[in-house]
C-alpha cells in the first residue's frame, strides 16, 4: 500500500553503477525529463502500465520543484532486486506526505497526494543542502 513502510526505501542506498541522472531547471525540461524517466523505467522491466504511473509521479515531483524552490533539480533512476527506485532531488524544503487528497474544487496541492497514491512507497530523505524524494515501485 502506497506510503507503509517508508523505512525500507529511506534506506536503500543508491548505487553508483546502472543509474541514469538527469538535471531540470526550467518547465520545459519537465517534457524531456518525462521522456527520459519513461525510457529508463521500460529498459528496467517496468510495465507500460506503471511506467505511466511513475512518470506522472516524477512529472508531479518536478513541477513542484520547479514552482516552490530555485535552482531547479535532478532525477536518479535506478532498479535494484526486483525493485525501481527515483529520486527526485532539489534544494527547497522537507515535503510533507500523509495529507489527505484536496477536495475536487481545490485549485492546487494535489501533486504530493497523487505521487503518493500512485507509487509503493515515498520517503523523504534529507541531507546538507538537498531534499530527495525517493519513490519505489515494484518491477
Amino acid at each position: 500500500m502506497p506510503g507503509e513502510r517508508q523505512e525500507a526505501v529511506a534506506e536503500q542506498n543508491v548505487p553508483t553503477h546502472a543509474t541514469d541522472t538527469m538535471a531540470y531547471q526550467v518547465a520545459t525540461d519537465v517534457r524531456a525529463l518525462r521522456a527520459f524517466v519513461s525510457a529508463g523505467a521500460l529498459a528496467r522491466g517496468l510495465s507500460a502500465e506503471r511506467v505511466e504511473l511513475l512518470t506522472l509521479a516524477v512529472s508531479e515531483l518536478a513541477t513542484n520543484t520547479l514552482q516552490h524552490t530555485t535552482g531547479g533539480g535532478w532525477v536518479r533512476l535506478w532498479a535494484e532486486s526486483g525493485q525501481l527506485f527515483c529520486d527526485v532531488v532539489d534544494h527547497g524544503p522537507t515535503r510533507v506526505f500523509g495529507r489527505s487528497m484536496p477536495a475536487a474544487d481545490s485549485v492546487r496541492g494535489r501533486g504530493l497526494a497523487i505521487v503518493e497514491q500512485i507509487c509503493d512507497e515515498v520517503a523523504v530523505l534529507t541531507g546538507p543542502g538537498e531534499t530527495v524524494v525517493r519513490i519505489r515501485l515494484s518491477l
